[in-house]
């Protein structure tokens, strides 16, 4: 009998086990798909929500991420009961002492018979291995548990950034993965006795009485069991199905024509593309998804738009760092080639959304990180030329940190148009910007302190001189708290974790207790 509570328990395991991670797959599925097309209508509707609300939804990925974290565990806690399962089964299949144990094992696999057997393992000389690949939870289960190692090992962060094409292929085994969750339970190997047996014995009275089923005189008979149907296919088939409506509206969104107004080369390896499409809205620091089919049909790689709102074209700008963005820029520099056909997909929405809902905003962006910040001052510059006094933002602080001093070349004359403006509007202080190059040498030091006297920057021509190093974060987060003692502040980042953890840090430290004093809100591009 207590084998009996044992085994039952071991079931009730697993049950609760697929169900809890069943529920955390529907909503991870919502969660995705929330980051398509309904996104950035979501972000509208919850626009008279609080921040704190509103914020929630540039976590999509981490919470993704926290979900694989519970899958692998649930995994892990479902395969270590199955083995102890197994191992109990392989015992009680060699007990021959006449125990209830042995007599359950012993149940009939004739389905001729009834079928009505307890016990996976047919016969003594069956091995666990051959129980697993012979049967339809243990060879899905096996298949599933190959698909989410794969998935998980190349979704760490080496793998994603120096060989992305792996982490694409090998992560839509998820496919598999999906497909076995939903046929793993068909085989029937988690069992219960049926109704009609329960009410001709009660398990509990007739297992005292295991030694006399057979007899005519006794009221218990032999227990006869039934695989328990599927419930896994009820919790995946909502997310299934809109996984594929939102992959039908994608592929739809796809193939709408897209035209490419001007192509501009720029330095450091960086390539410009302006275009046009069809339908097209946008909002700032929003993202697109971009697939070449001449390179690779099944590569969908995101890129921050760096157009304004304004502008009748879309444009972004794609550094070389990987094969599929060597390729893409080698297929545009031929000269004398046609141009590429180039499919998009979205707009879909980011944190930079809200930059103008607060009075006050820190842009930090590091390398080509700027796109999405791009955006926000293209869109600035309009605002300040169509007078519009709706603009709640009052200041702008803008860090650019780069590496190379070609890379400030590619938003050049957008910042000197700002910096021209602004003049005859006699907003100077409006735009605080400072550009920061960590790549450099004591010649370039050098040109530069012989230079400084000039009115503009010897690297760059503008009017703000560029400083050598980092930022010291602490002084600027200490000054804009002082310059803005009752001010909502937002600081965006769009680059490395480690730069995002610094900001965090300093909008914690510089935020004040007092709800009606400065107030820092941290937000991340995550793609």
């Amino acid at each position: 009998m207590g084998n009996w509570v044992v085994n039952h328990w071991f079931s009730v395991l697993f049950l609760a086990v697929w169900l809890g991670l069943n529920v955390f797959l529907f909503v991870d599925a919502f969660l995705k798909y929330e980051t398509a097309d309904r996104y950035y209508y979501t972000r509208k509707i919850l626009g008279f929500c609080s921040r704190t609300l509103r914020k929630q939804l540039d976590h999509n990925l981490t919470f993704h991420k926290l979900v694989a974290y519970m899958i692998c565990l649930h995994t892990a806690i479902h395969i270590i009961a199955h083995l102890f399962n197994f191992d109990r089964y392989s015992r009680s299949r060699q007990a021959t002492d006449g125990s209830l144990v042995s007599i359950l094992s012993s149940l009939s696999h004739d389905e001729t018979k009834g079928g009505s057997w307890l016990n996976p393992i047919q016969f003594r000389n069956m091995t666990v291995e051959y129980v697993t690949f012979t049967s339809i939870a243990g060879l899905t289960g096996v298949i599933m548990t190959i698909a989410l190692i794969l998935m998980v090992t190349s979704a760490t962060e080496f793998i994603r950034r120096s060989y992305f094409e792996v982490f694409w292929y090998t992560h839509h085994l998820f496919i598999f993965y999906i497909l076995g969750l939903g046929i793993h339970g068909i085989g029937g190997i988690v069992r219960g006795q049926t109704e009609e047996s329960i009410n001709e014995g009660h398990p509990h009275k007739c297992a005292e009485y295991f030694e006399m089923w057979d007899d005519h005189d006794c009221r218990c008979r032999r227990p006869e069991f039934e695989g328990q149907p599927p419930e896994s296919w009820k919790w995946i088939l909502a997310p299934v199905i809109l996984y594929i409506c939102e992959r039908i509206l994608r592929f739809y969104r796809s193939q709408q024509k897209v035209v490419i107004t001007k192509v501009v080369m720029h330095p450091s390896k960086v390539l410009e593309l302006q275009m046009n499409k069809r339908g097209f809205s946008m909002e700032v620091g929003q993202y697109i998804f971009v697939n070449c089919p001449s390179i690779s049909p099944l590569e969908w790689h995101p890129f921050t738009l760096t157009s304004a709102p304004e502008e009748d074209f879309f444009s972004i700008h794609i550094r070389a760092a990987g094969d599929w963005t060597e390729n893409l820029i080698r297929a545009f520099e031929q000269q004398y080639s046609p141009i590429p056909r180039i499919e998009v997909d979205g707009p879909f929405g980011t944190a930079s959304e809200d930059v103008f809902q607060y009075e006050v905003a820190v842009l930090v962006g590091a390398g080509i990180g700027v796109t999405p910040f791009a955006s926000i001052l293209k869109s600035i510059w309009y605002k300040f030329q169509c007078a519009d006094h709706n603009l709640k933002t009052k200041k702008i602080y803008f860090y650019w940190i780069c590496r190379e001093t070609g890379a400030f070349s590619w938003f050049n004359d957008l910042l000197t148009s700002l910096e021209q403006e602004m003049e005859e509007l006699g907003k100077v202080g409006f735009l605080n910007y400072r550009l920061f190059l960590t790549g450099w040498d004591s010649n370039i030091v050098g040109h530069a302190a012989l230079n400084f006297d000039k009115a503009t920057d010897i690297l760059t021509g503008l009017k703000q001189k560029t400083s050598f190093g980092r930022p010291m974060w602490d002084n600027e987060f200490s000054t804009i708290a002082t310059s803005h003692p009752k001010s909502v502040v937002g600081v965006f980042l769009c680059g490395p974790q480690t730069l995002a953890k610094s900001l965090r840090k300093c909008c914690h430290r510089y935020s004040s207790l007092d709800p009606r004093k400065v107030q820092f809100y941290f937000n991340k591009e995550n793609f």
